[in-house]
């Protein structure tokens, strides 16, 4: 299933190792070194109104969609997910 980021740009659900909160951008250093070390890696799609950071499999997205609108939209592709588990086990 597909999660969409925000700016046209839809990622697989499968890929997403995890979401953050753009407030941790301020208040971790861990974070920033992580993420300056992974620049070249980073997808802005927010145009500098970063609420959440994705980070996939293979790049970085800044997305202007809040942290729980995409847990939201995650939580529904698990859903569905399972009820297409379900329809194939019958």
């Amino acid at each position: 299933m597909f999660i969409h980021l925000g700016e046209n740009v839809i990622v697989r659900s499968c890929d997403v190792i995890t979401i953050l909160d753009r407030q941790l951008l301020k208040s971790s250093s861990i974070v920033n070194e992580f993420l300056d070390i992974q620049k070249h890696q980073i997808v802005e799609l927010a145009n500098g109104d970063t609420k959440s950071v994705v980070i996939t499999a293979d790049k970085i997205y800044f997305s202007p969609l809040s942290t729980s609108t995409l847990k939201k939209r995650a939580q529904h592709v698990n859903e569905l997910e399972k009820v297409f588990e379900e329809e194939l086990a019958e």
